[in-house]
C-alpha cells in the first residue's frame, strides 16, 4: 500500500484508522510513514471537532417550540438591529453556523493536503518522465550547463553540493525550475529547486516507489530531494535524505 491508497481509504471511511478498526495493512504502512502517521492524526483530530461541533444544542424555538402568539412585531422600514432579531438568531443558529463552517474549513484542509494535489505527489509524478537521469556516473554536468540550468533561478551551487550529474530546465506545475542529480555514496539523488512553492515545514514522504523530503528555503520557496528504489539497489532512508538535503542547502548560494 502506498500513500495515495491510504489516504484514499481512510478519507473515504474515517473510522479505519480507529485502533479497533485498523486494519494490518493500514497499520504497517501508518507505521513506516511519518507523513501518513501525521496524517492520520490530523484526520482524528479532526473527527473528534466535527464530533463536538454537532453536539451543539438546538433552541427550542429551532426545535419546533410554538412562539408566543401574542409576539407582535411591528413593520420597519429600516434594517432590524441585533437586538431586535429573535434570540435563537442571536445564539443558537451562531453556533450551529460556526460548527458547520469549522467542519468545511478543516475538512477542506484535509482534502488539500491529500497527496493527489499536494506537492510531493507532484514532484513524484514529474520523475517518471526522465528516468535517464537516474544512471550512477562520476561525470559531472559542464560548468556553463549547469550555469544555465540555474541561472533563472538567481542561484549557483558551491562545491559542497557533489558532482551534478544531470540538468535540466523543467516544466513543473506551470514554471520552469531546475532539476538535477546528484551522485552521494550511496546512489543518485534528485534535486528540485522550486523558488516558486513554498512550505511551512518540511514535508517528508514515501510514495509510488519514491522517497524524499521538502524543505522550506526561507524567501526562496523550497527544495525537494528525493531517490527512488530501484531493482537490486538500496534504497537511502530518511534521515540520509535529510542530511542530503541539508547539505544541498549549505551550497547553494543566491544571486539575486
Amino acid at each position: 500500500m502506498d500513500c495515495n491508497q491510504y489516504r484514499r481509504t481512510v478519507l473515504a471511511e474515517p473510522g479505519l484508522i480507529l485502533p479497533e478498526h485498523e486494519s494490518a495493512e493500514l497499520r504497517a504502512h501508518r507505521e513506516s510513514c511519518p507523513a501518513c502517521h501525521e496524517f492520520a492524526e490530523r484526520l482524528l483530530r479532526f473527527e473528534s471537532r466535527l464530533e463536538r461541533a454537532l453536539r451543539v444544542e438546538v433552541p427550542a424555538t429551532v426545535a419546533g417550540a410554538a412562539a408566543p402568539s401574542d409576539r407582535v412585531v411591528p413593520f420597519r422600514t429600516k434594517s432590524r438591529s441585533a437586538a431586535a432579531r429573535p434570540p435563537f438568531l442571536r445564539a443558537g443558529w451562531r453556533a450551529l453556523a460556526a460548527s458547520v463552517l469549522l467542519a468545511v474549513v478543516v475538512a477542506g484542509a484535509l482534502f488539500i493536503s491529500a497527496p493527489g494535489s499536494s506537492l510531493a505527489a507532484d514532484v513524484v509524478t514529474h520523475m517518471a518522465e526522465e528516468p535517464q537521469a537516474w544512471r550512477v556516473t562520476d561525470v559531472a554536468v559542464p560548468d556553463p550547463e549547469l550555469e544555465a540550468v540555474l541561472r533563472d533561478s538567481h542561484l549557483r551551487l558551491g562545491n559542497g553540493a557533489g558532482i551534478v550529474s544531470y540538468a535540466n530546465s523543467c516544466s513543473f506545475r506551470g514554471r520552469v525550475v531546475p532539476h538535477l542529480v546528484i551522485q552521494t555514496g550511496s546512489g543518485p539523488v534528485t534535486v528540485m529547486v522550486l523558488v516558486h512553492e513554498s512550505v511551512p515545514k518540511s514535508v517528508p514522504f514515501d510514495e509510488e516507489g519514491y522517497r524524499g523530503v521538502i524543505v522550506s528555503l526561507p524567501g526562496h520557496g523550497s527544495l525537494a530531494v528525493l531517490t527512488r528504489a530501484a531493482k537490486d539497489t538500496h534504497v537511502i532512508d530518511q534521515r540520509a535524505i535529510e542530511q542530503i538535503a541539508a547539505r544541498v542547502e549549505d551550497a547553494i548560494v543566491w544571486t539575486g
